[in-house]
């Protein structure tokens, strides 16, 4: 078993970590000054799906988006209809399972959805299941849109590989 090994490809370059951060602050100043009630979830959602290129983030991002209707719909669903009933939470999670497949979610994605209907759910609040659904929605894409602006506005340089290395 292997735990940790020193390999400089998989350290998170300065850029990177610098993007990252600006990035997920921007996503919070953005949220708040859209006055989103918990603009922590935009950060997180940044913080989520920054990847080094546009591609990768694009790729996390869609799924993401997506994972987040889909966990915010049936989250929604549950509280409203089943507020407090484990039972109900346990089938809402294969519930989610099953819309993963039919939309075609990576398990990543289902874990988002997963996390999503969880927070709507088990986290008592006192507004409706409807409004904290789109609430986490909204958030999550702010700091989706963020994170794909960064991405694409300052790009990570990428080391060439060095010569003989695709033959």
């Amino acid at each position: 078993m292997k735990l940790w090994a020193w390999d400089e490809k998989n350290l998170p370059s300065i850029t990177h970590a610098i993007r990252t951060a600006v990035a997920a602050t921007v996503s919070v100043i953005v949220a708040r000054l859209v006055q989103m009630p918990e603009a922590y979830w935009a950060a997180i959602a940044t913080l989520v799906v920054m990847q080094s290129t546009l591609g990768a983030t694009l790729t996390l991002s869609t799924e993401q988006i997506v994972a987040t209707a889909v966990g915010a719909s049936v989250g929604a669903l549950e509280a409203n209809y089943f507020a407090g009933n484990l039972v109900a939470f346990a089938l809402a999670i294969v519930l989610i399972g099953m819309l993963s497949i039919a939309f075609r979610l990576e398990k990543t994605a289902y874990r988002y959805a997963s996390i999503t209907l969880a927070i709507i759910v088990l986290i008592p609040r006192s507004a409706p299941a409807w409004t904290i659904a789109l609430h986490r929605f909204l958030e999550v894409s702010v700091g989706i849109i963020v994170a794909l602006a960064v991405v694409a506005l300052w790009p990570e340089h990428q080391p060439s590989a060095p010569k003989g290395a695709d033959e």
